[in-house]
């Protein structure tokens, strides 16, 4: 047989198989998600790892996603991490890696020429609110004396938090601005953890502190500390939020997860889709129950439109406290 007539064969059996499947041939379909690698801008064992982890056991438990591989690089608020994940994974479909607010904050600190806006958004998982309190001893029974004594001197009211440009920081330059006082007058003592800042107001060493409910909540039920408001868009276990108090801030510490660079809009789509699916399930409705996170689900578009507003709110109360430029 002839070349030409073998070619001729081949392309005729070619299209016999295209016709048998519709009369055209149909193009490859996405192979789907098999196993999830989840990048950790951050130490094993923190906030960012519990949410990875908290991911891995829903979804196991649930039946959407078996394998996973998990991947850490602390450092500098997730500014470490950042890099190497955007160089490593770009267009790499089953890479998502886990950040949130603090990432926000530290890239505009840092003035890095990479922030989470170079990766690709696909969910906003949970929210902490943050908590205002005061000595027990304090004169300031209230949200509102807090308030009048920091509008009558502000360098006269001392805050306890995290470390400079952290959310709690960012928190109280809100509060401020909120209030026609300039952040930058604000009296902030940054505490390298939780201990020392509740040891601080605990020997009354500082006006107030601020922090995520969770770190003060124990001493709060002790009656040691005294709880004035909370971040979060409602209360929380008794506590009014300050929106609720007539005071129009809220801030959330929110955690979510993004994508790598570069993916296409139907890998983009099928990670979507297995957040999607979590959400809606079982177990991860325990998990938020179980470890007191606020469940602040948003995904797709609307989390892409919300990280890009979120990034100019954040990095504009930084700059009005001096911290970024």
């Amino acid at each position: 047989m002839s070349n030409t007539r073998r070619e001729f064969l081949m392309a005729g059996a070619a299209a016999g198989a295209a016709l048998s499947m519709g009369g055209f041939a149909q193009p490859a379909r996405a192979q789907a998600i098999k196993s999830l690698e989840v990048f950790v801008p951050a130490a094993p064992g923190g906030g960012w790892d519990a949410t990875g982890r908290a991911i891995e056991a829903a979804m196991r438990a649930d039946g959407i996603m078996s394998e996973f591989k998990f991947e850490h690089a602390p450092g500098a608020g997730g500014m470490t991490g950042l890099p190497r994940f955007i160089n490593g994974k770009k267009g790499q479909g089953n890479a998502v890696m886990i950040g949130g607010m603090v990432m926000v904050g530290a890239g505009a600190v840092a003035k890095s020429p990479v922030t989470i806006a170079n990766v690709t958004p696909l969910a906003r998982l949970t929210g902490e609110a943050m908590v205002i309190v005061v000595p027990e001893a304090s004169p300031h029974k209230s949200i509102g004396d807090l308030i009048a004594a920091l509008k009558k001197d502000p360098k006269a009211v001392s805050w306890a938090g995290g470390s400079a440009g952290g959310s709690d920081h960012i928190f109280a330059g809100m509060l401020a601005k909120s209030q026609g006082v300039d952040p930058r007058s604000v009296a902030y003592v940054a505490f390298a953890g939780g201990g020392p800042a509740q040891a601080a107001l605990l020997g009354n060493q500082v006006t107030a502190g601020v922090s995520g409910y969770g770190e003060f909540e124990e001493q709060i039920k002790a009656g040691k500390l005294r709880a004035l408001a909370v971040s979060g868009e409602t209360g929380q276990s008794g506590v009014k939020s300050l929106k609720e108090q007539g005071i129009n801030v809220v801030l959330y510490n929110w955690r979510g997860v993004f994508g790598a660079p570069g993916i296409s809009d139907a890998q983009r789509k099928e990670l979507i889709g297995l957040f999607d699916k979590m959400v809606a399930g079982p177990s991860w409705k325990k998990t938020l129950e179980t470890r007191g996170w606020d469940g602040i689900y948003l995904s797709g578009d609307a989390y892409g439109k919300y990280v890009t507003e979120e990034i100019g709110r954040i990095t504009g109360i930084l700059k009005e406290l001096g911290l970024a430029a």
